[in-house]
């Protein structure tokens, strides 16, 4: 099967080509060739909006498996992040499955956010698929109206469009806040977070990665919503220890309150810092298990393994 990916020289990306590559011939979309992995052809695109021209890079192509996008990212810097989102994430991508369903193309993969549900879940409860849309931020906003627009051109068109909403993505060579965890505790920094008992969804790479794979071509998995994890809920303070051993570099934690952490988080004007460390966002995976047949492959604890491994590297 002839799949175009985009978003080849991201963290998923790079991962799920190394695994795609032995099951389907795989082009990647990149601003420049020395971006692909290993065994890739190359779709040179310098920018995703609503004026890309993809006829070349779909010529022949079966499906589409969408991963680019403009991130969600703690410091923003556009003066108009919702307007930033929308070209990329909204134009862009429908831009994208316009032009893949005129080109014939089957079936277009979208990975998009559980931030279209929302930011928390109260501990115990969990988002589903099913659950009306509640995004709090620009780029949930953003990957939202992708899903509709997607939702609406599979309708018009006839390509099948699957969707995959995964939580927190760690792994080897994993960056942004889990590096810093993982940095703080081969340091052996003392955390104040050792009675924390929140509940948080998380998905390894290679988890995420098997999913996308089998939404390329289940029967199933046309016209559906998906959530991922890897089926085992965790605190903060469980995942730094947990963390921690798979590191050799046990967890050194102080069990303040949360509503001193929370208050702190106000002092410092970063009232999102606390909800990170202390809120819950859990996810039921229960829809994916029945339609697709799909269980997490590898368990937290050896994801997280794989995670200090490459990080030790």
């Amino acid at each position: 099967m002839n799949v175009l990916v985009t978003g080849v020289s991201g963290f998923v990306g790079r991962a799920f080509c190394a695994h795609a590559i032995a099951h389907h011939s795989l082009r990647g979309v990149t601003r420049s060739l020395a971006d692909l992995p290993k065994g890739v052809a190359g779709a040179l695109v310098t920018e995703i909006n609503e004026s890309t021209k993809w006829d070349s890079a779909l010529l022949g192509c079966d499906v589409v498996v969408h991963l680019a996008a403009r991130v969600h990212v703690i410091q923003e810097t556009s003066a108009d992040p919702l307007s930033a989102f929308r070209r990329v994430n909204v134009e862009g991508t429908l831009n994208l499955a316009q032009q893949a369903a005129y080109a014939g193309v089957r079936r277009f993969v979208f990975v998009s956010s559980i931030k279209v549900n929302g930011e928390s879940t109260a501990t115990g409860s969990a988002f589903f698929a099913s659950d009306a849309p509640a995004p709090l931020n620009a780029y949930g906003v953003s990957k939202m109206e992708a899903e509709q627009g997607l939702r609406e051109i599979a309708r018009n068109t006839g390509m099948e469009v699957a969707i995959i909403r995964p939580p927190l993505v760690y792994g080897p060579r994993v960056k942004g806040n889990f590096q810093v965890m993982m940095r703080w505790l081969s340091r052996g920094v003392p955390l104040p977070l050792g009675a924390i008992n929140n509940k948080r969804s998380l998905v390894v790479l290679d988890n995420l990665i098997d999913l996308i794979t089998i939404c390329i071509d289940h029967p199933a998995a046309a016209a559906e919503t998906f959530l991922v994890s890897d089926g085992e809920d965790l605190s903060t303070t469980q995942l730094l220890r947990r963390m921690g051993q798979a590191l050799g570099k046990p967890a050194r934690l102080i069990p303040v309150p949360p509503a001193l952490l929370k208050a702190g988080s106000e002092l410092v004007r970063k009232p999102e810092l606390a909800e990170r460390l202390c809120g819950s966002l859990q996810v039921d995976i229960s829809k994916t298990r029945q339609l697709l047949r799909w269980n997490p492959r590898i368990s937290v604890d050896e994801g997280l393994r794989t995670a200090a491994a490459g990080f030790q590297k």
